[in-house]
């Protein structure tokens, strides 16, 4: 036998031991996979179930006469939730972003005396705990009027993005050139513009 073909012997010994330890991987990775797609089964098929069904039968039975009712009751019963969500979500994410996005563009662009100072207190604020400005909040919303009413909530929730909001912004904006601001201040263009 020559030099060569034990070396090309122990070669395919060698990925054949590969190939057989990438099998016993992939086979540890599909269990896995169907351990932790277990909940998803049995969620998917108790929805598809009437209620006799779920109250007499086991978990993992299929459906004997699938049905799709159950999810017209659950959107009757969460459909307030879902538009009270959309109403607040919405605008408050949109008012974070902007209020956040001017934030982090003075702060990163426009040098002054104390920025640093004033970047340190905005972020501040996201170290406050709920718990602790709780009663001074409701207190606050009564006041005003918002308390137990969306625009009071878009407020809150606004007061509490601004600070992640303007910790983001600053570090896209670092990424924009000086130059590109400066040839829009010399073309003209405003604060807003720019």
């Amino acid at each position: 036998m020559s030099t060569t073909s034990v070396a090309v012997t122990a070669e395919q010994a060698q990925s054949r031991q590969k190939a057989g330890g990438r099998w016993i991987i992939y086979a540890l990775l599909v269990i896995f996979v169907a351990f932790f797609l277990l909940p998803v089964y049995v969620a998917v098929i108790t929805s598809l179930k009437s209620i006799t069904e779920v109250t007499h039968s086991t978990i993992w039975a299929p459906p004997i006469a699938p049905t799709l009712e159950n999810f017209g009751k659950a959107f009757n019963a969460l459909s307030l939730g879902f538009r009270n969500s959309g109403l607040l979500v919405v605008p408050g994410v949109i008012i974070s972003a902007v209020l956040g996005s001017l934030n982090g563009y003075v702060l990163s662009k426009w040098k002054f005396r104390g920025s640093n100072l004033i970047f340190t207190l905005i972020l501040f604020g996201m170290f406050i705990p709920y718990q602790s400005i709780l009663n001074p909040l409701v207190q606050f919303l009564q006041s005003v009027n918002l308390y137990a009413s969306i625009p009071g909530l878009i407020l809150v929730h606004v007061i509490y993005g601004i600070p992640i909001t303007t910790l983001i912004f600053p570090n896209y904006y670092a990424g924009v050139p000086n130059e590109l601001i400066e040839s829009g201040t010399v073309d003209g263009a405003g604060f807003f513009a720019i």
